[in-house]
């Protein structure tokens, strides 16, 4: 089982200076580092690579970052569909130059947009056609596509299980997986032994954070019944922890990312307190 984190419990942009946070994940006993990446996010690939290459650590990135709005799978407007693709093209582009072995997230649509209206019939027909693209371009330079479903209040295309499963299923690619972040599903889902089960057979990482986006535990995500259903299914990917740092410019950053409450105000202390609870429930199922 892999132990992950996210760049944004340490630091609100990645960059060339941001390099040591590597060697402070690697010391903490992660495998794993989350970079958010964009049109906003400038620093020198190679330096990026080189780092986590020495230290063992896998990359994953993620559209964190500035992205158009116009940049778009899932939109109605064919030229803006044509955007999106090209724009995530690009954004693999660098994940191959990295060395990431995925980039994931709301891939589908645009977070943060949604439309409050009855879906058109064609909507998911056009989006899985962008992603089977974007699968396909990808695969030739060896990085997988992961989708994630967030909650109404991010996207209104993928809430649910059942509908990241029917839209990976049109996209009809092997290149082609699915995140379950538990932080999101406390909206959508009642049973997270269901979830992982319909998730199954394209599941390859977990985002694990508690209720109000902090450290894992203490909180009403039914862990028990999570990973009980992550071990009955084979599954074992990644496990990763997702927040923002509360602290950086008195908070602004997490406030400019919509969590208004103090859950992060020291990222590697999060890490540490996430550990502390992930790896019992990993040990006494998975064995040491």
């Amino acid at each position: 089982m892999q132990y992950g984190a996210h760049c944004y419990l340490f630091t609100d942009r990645w960059s060339d200076e941001s390099l040591p946070i590597l060697d402070e994940m690697k010391g903490l006993g992660l495998d794993l580092a989350e970079l958010s990446v964009g049109d906003d996010v400038v620093f020198t690939p190679r330096l990026t690579r080189d780092r986590a290459a020495a230290l063992g650590l896998a990359l994953v990135i993620g559209p964190g970052g500035a992205w158009p709005l116009a940049a778009d799978l899932s939109a109605d407007d064919a030229g803006e569909r044509a955007q999106g693709l090209a724009w995530h093209c690009r954004q693999v582009d660098l994940a191959a130059e990295i060395g990431a072995v995925a980039y994931a997230g709301a891939l589908y649509g645009h977070p943060g947009v949604v439309k409050r209206r009855r879906p058109p019939a064609g909507e998911y027909a056009w989006t899985a056609e962008g992603l089977h693209a974007l699968a396909d371009y990808a695969a030739a330079r060896g990085v997988k596509i992961v989708l994630e479903p967030m909650s109404h209040f991010r996207t209104h295309l993928a809430n649910t299980p059942a509908q990241i499963m029917r839209l990976l299923d049109l996209a009809d690619h092997a290149n082609l997986y699915a995140l379950l972040d538990t932080y999101h599903f406390i909206a959508e889902v009642r049973d997270y032994a269901a979830a992982v089960r319909t998730m199954a057979p394209k599941l390859w990482c977990v985002h694990t954070c508690e209720n109000d986006r902090g450290v894992p535990g203490g909180g009403i995500v039914p862990w028990d019944d999570l990973f009980d259903a992550l071990h009955a299914v084979g599954f074992d990917g990644p496990l990763t922890m997702e927040a923002y740092n509360s602290s950086i410019d008195g908070g602004d950053f997490a406030h400019a990312r919509g969590m208004f409450h103090n859950v992060c105000p020291d990222g590697a202390e999060f890490v540490r307190a996430g550990l502390e609870f992930l790896r019992p429930h990993v040990a006494r199922r998975w064995g040491d």
